[in-house]
């Protein structure tokens, strides 16, 4: 690949400092995917900017303008404060015809609505849990027709944000008290879910009409305390100490037969096209100890920092970094716009 000029978009205060030395890894951790995007494009050797953004466009205007960049890779996870806000600014991008990496604006829009998603997937006989979508501003007026135990969840937030063990819900009470929370606290319309057990795998897809999957991976819960729901928290996911404290890790699943193998890849597939996904994407699936298949939530633009569930997974199959970075450039050439000379 030649040498490339590549904006990489984020939230202004998730720009890294210009040096990171002497700053201790909690420090780094907030901005530790920008860092790593960052480093990994440089070692390419493409010519390489931060472009930070809070709720005005002009900064992204600027360096279009500007750096004329040939791709904008897009780190972006919300604008104005607000996830739903992201597919509006990556429809900006499209009508400048400028090239940017990961989801088009349409299926990052489905993606922001949980109910949109499951409504889609309904219609092409894809399972997932049953639901109900709660409004702000409403309270359950009845019990959704699926059985307790349910898990109450934000309808547009991702990266388990609101969700804890008081989660799951297994009477009328908790279910209205949960519902609340997510309304007064996370601030969204909330989603109940029927609760699906089984084990807990992501899958990582990758391409725009041609598609692959990378290595599935799990997460595996060792040590959690007897009776506790095997769900991934907010705490569960985002705090180190807590992971090795409750013995939770992610790696490659186990004990899955070739069948089952190919089950997970061939769905996975499906969901991507039919929930109208580009460049890449991780699918949470939970299997069931009979053998069927569920998509819990479908994530474009994951988690891409180094080690992390999607890198490593490509890892895994021998794919580095670097060359995870290259690939996913590549495809974001090839999807929007037309290319800057």
């Amino acid at each position: 690949m030649k040498r490339l000029r590549v904006a990489v978009l984020m939230d202004r205060d998730l720009v890294p400092p210009d040096s990171v030395a002497g700053l201790s890894e909690e420090q780094i951790s907030p901005f530790r995917t920008e860092l790593d995007v960052l480093t990994g494009l440089r070692a390419l050797h493409h010519e390489v900017s931060a472009v930070g953004i809070v709720d005005d466009l002009a900064p992204l205007r600027d360096a279009l303008r500007n750096v004329k960049p040939h791709v904008v890779f897009n780190l972006l996870e919300e604008f104005a404060g607000l996830e739903i806000h992201v597919p509006s600014v990556l429809g900006y991008l499209e009508l400048a015809g400028q090239p940017f990496t990961g989801c088009n604006p349409r299926g990052m829009m489905i993606a922001c609505n949980r109910g949109l998603t499951k409504k889609i997937l309904r219609y092409h006989r894809i399972h997932s849990p049953d639901f109900a979508v709660v409004k702000r501003g409403t309270k359950i007026r009845r019990k959704p027709r699926f059985p307790f135990p349910m898990i109450v969840k934000s309808a547009t937030s991702h990266g388990s944000v609101g969700i804890a063990q008081a989660s799951l819900v297994g009477d009328e009470a908790k279910l209205a008290e949960r519902v609340q929370f997510i309304h007064d606290q996370v601030q969204t319309d909330a989603i109940v879910e029927e609760y699906i057990d089984g084990r807990e795998l992501y899958v990582g897809v990758m391409g725009n009409g041609r598609l692959a999957t990378l290595p599935i991976w799990e997460y595996f819960f060792e040590k959690l305390p007897d009776g506790a729901p095997r769900i991934v928290t907010e705490r569960m996911k985002w705090n180190r100490e807590y992971q090795e404290r409750t013995g939770v890790t992610t790696g490659a699943a186990t004990a899955l037969t070739p069948a089952v193998e190919k089950a997970v890849s061939r769905l996975c597939k499906r969901i991507y096209r039919a929930l109208g996904q580009t460049g890449y994407a991780r699918m949470d699936l939970r299997l069931t100890h009979d053998g069927r298949l569920y998509l819990l939530e479908s994530n474009p633009n994951p988690q891409l920092a180094r080690g992390e569930d999607f890198a490593a997974s490509a890892e895994s199959a021998g794919t580095s970094y670097e060359n995870l970075l290259r690939r996913i450039v590549k495809l974001g050439l090839t999807s929007h716009g037309t290319s800057n000379g």
